[in-house]
């Protein structure tokens, strides 16, 4: 079983794409309230930056 916790306050992009990082064990995921959900990653950098991405290709911005 993974223990899954957010691991940082989500980032309101749009209503209807709501971003968080989830710590599973050692690994942080990025998650979108849409559905996407980006690999699980030790980095946090990397993981920022993969829910970055999500966020540049659907045109938005992130605001804490």
């Amino acid at each position: 079983m993974h223990d899954e916790r957010a691991a940082e306050p989500p980032a309101q992009v749009s209503d209807r794409h709501r971003i968080t990082l989830v710590e599973r064990g050692p690994f942080l995921a990025p998650r979108c309230s849409c559905g996407w959900r980006g690999p699980a990653r030790r980095s946090r950098p990397l993981a920022r930056d993969e829910a970055a991405g999500h966020v540049e290709d659907i045109g938005g911005t992130t605001s804490g």
